[in-house]
């Protein structure tokens, strides 16, 4: 190996041809961006969705459904889930703060209590809706409910 021999890796070089840089380039005048027209002027922006004057396709595709804006979301859990992470955390009361320092919930969540499964564990809830089944249930294994607003 010579230092006469070296040359760059093969592809890792390309040679980029230089635009509106006179007519002896070969690319000056309108530096291949033809003639007049906003796409041959600086600042031009192509509109996200334009289809060259096809009707696009937000406005093809019919609108489906409603999105309620007042709609509240809630981590569900039911009595069999509850009986099962009692026994794994340990907890006497199910409550928001229990459940967010054992990472089942986030800190904004809104819990709400469901009836399937059972519960045979006397425990005191602190939670933001329950259904009227469980309300039932729990009461009948000697535990207490408390809403949170």
């Amino acid at each position: 190996m010579k230092l006469h021999t070296l040359k760059p890796a093969e592809g890792s070089t390309h040679k980029q041809k230089r635009l509106g840089r006179g007519e002896a380039s070969g690319k000056g005048g309108t530096s291949t961006k033809g003639n007049k027209g906003g796409q041959s002027r600086a600042g031009y922006q192509r509109k996200n969705a334009h289809e060259g004057g096809q009707m696009p396709i937000q406005r093809r595709i019919p609108k489906r459904g409603f999105k309620n804006p007042g709609r509240v979301e809630y981590v569900v859990f039911n009595l069999g889930q509850i009986e099962q992470l009692q026994e794994k955390y340990s907890f006497n009361e199910f409550s928001l703060e229990n459940l967010y320092i054992n990472g089942l919930i986030n800190r904004t969540a809104k819990v709400k209590i469901l009836a399937t499964g059972e519960l045979k564990t006397k425990l005191a809830f602190k939670v933001h809706a329950i259904s009227e089944k469980a309300k039932l249930a729990i009461e009948a294994a000697g535990g207490s409910i408390e809403i949170v607003k």
